[in-house]
């Protein structure tokens, strides 16, 4: 069945967001201590998604927003109780460097300018979350970074699997190996979208392609599965429908060579609906499908071990855990290296489709 993915998105992640605001409530009582964030770029995901998840966190408060629409304006104030003073546009967001009430800056526009803002947030010299992926380039992550070390910040992306609890056990995994050395790895994402619209998802300039979007999920997922940096990649993409997908990809098919030996297998499209992260060892084998969506995360293993720690939100445990990083200075779970890596293999991704050939990543 054809799956629309941005109405997908909107639907349940309200549902999780206004079933749960009366937890809001109680969690805001019980600790004065609140990390103010100002979200940037007020679309889909920060609308359906952030603003409500972070009417349920313990030690986050929605504080500011910047906005290039006007007009969403009066309706976010209503709704979050959003002072004039904290309200800013992409022209005059330097100025939050002068607003005690905002602490950390999300960075939530298409993924071709996170760098320009990225890199604003932190000359602001407020904390900065940003979307994944990180950045379109390797080169527009480091600046990211430097900017973030320049000024004295905190630097966390939003790869949310990582804070997920059935998500942490495989990380754990890893290391631990209950099942024996890791032979392979496949990770698989994608929604059945049957008539894309045209937004910047598919626009290359500004970071669009399903590798980018969601293929990430499956790369990073392979990635932390094995505890291990790929060594080579070699990779296609294709399309079923050139006359929309004239700048990016519909399908990516991606493989790994990991320095054991192990070997990873992914796949991402919005041309199929899959969800799932299997892991073939030495002495059984475990699974989470689905892998990555925004509730529902659960999994199994070969001796009947189930994955099934519950979650109430995916996004607010993520801003928490990152503000508790904020209150007690320490380190967050995934900082600009983490996503760094990510899009350096992106690259060479999508270098080695287009050539054909496997390609070093040493």
């Amino acid at each position: 069945m054809s799956l629309n993915r941005r109405t997908f998105i909107k639907n349940s992640s309200l549902l999780l967001g206004y079933s749960l605001f009366p937890y809001s409530s109680l969690y805001a009582q019980a600790n004065p201590k609140q990390i103010g964030v100002c979200l940037v770029g007020l679309g889909n995901y920060s609308a359906t998604v952030l603003a409500p998840a972070l009417q349920i966190t313990k030690h986050c408060k929605l504080t500011g927003i910047v906005t290039g629409s006007p007009w969403k304006i009066p309706k976010w104030q209503k709704r979050y109780g959003i002072p004039d003073k904290n309200v800013y546009n992409y022209n005059t967001m330097h100025e939050i460097a002068n607003n005690p009430d905002i602490d950390v800056i999300y960075i939530v526009v298409p993924t071709g300018l996170h760098a320009k803002y990225a890199i604003n947030a932190a000359n602001a010299g407020k904390h900065v979350w940003c979307e994944k992926p990180m950045a379109k380039t390797e080169a527009e992550c480091q600046a990211i970074i430097d900017a973030c070390i320049k000024n004295k910040v905190k630097l966390s992306i939003g790869y949310r699997m990582q804070h997920e609890p059935n998500t942490q056990t495989v990380i754990k995994w890893a290391t631990t190996k209950p099942y024996g050395t890791i032979k392979t790895v496949r990770a698989e994402i994608g929604y059945n979208v049957g008539n894309p619209a045209r937004t910047w998802r598919l626009d290359a300039e500004l970071g669009g392609g399903t590798m980018y979007d969601l293929g990430v999920y499956a790369l990073n997922a392979a990635r932390y599965t094995t505890g291990e940096e790929p060594i080579s990649v070699s990779a296609k993409q294709m399309t079923t429908r050139p006359e929309i997908f004239t700048e990016t990809d519909e399908t990516t098919h991606f493989t790994f060579d990991f320095p054991s030996g192990a070997m990873a297998y992914g796949k991402t499209s919005v041309g199929k609906s899959m969800h799932e992260l299997y892991v073939d060892c030495q002495k059984g084998w475990y699974t989470l499908a689905p892998f990555s969506m925004y509730s529902g995360v659960q999994g199994k293993t070969s001796d009947g071990t189930l994955l099934t720690i519950p979650i109430r939100n995916q996004q607010a445990k993520q801003m928490d855990d990152d503000a508790v990083s904020i209150i007690n200075d320490t380190p967050v779970l995934v900082p600009g290296e983490e996503g760094m890596k990510d899009i350096k293999i992106v690259e060479a991704i999508y270098k080695a489709a287009k050539s054909g050939k496997t390609l070093s990543l040493s």
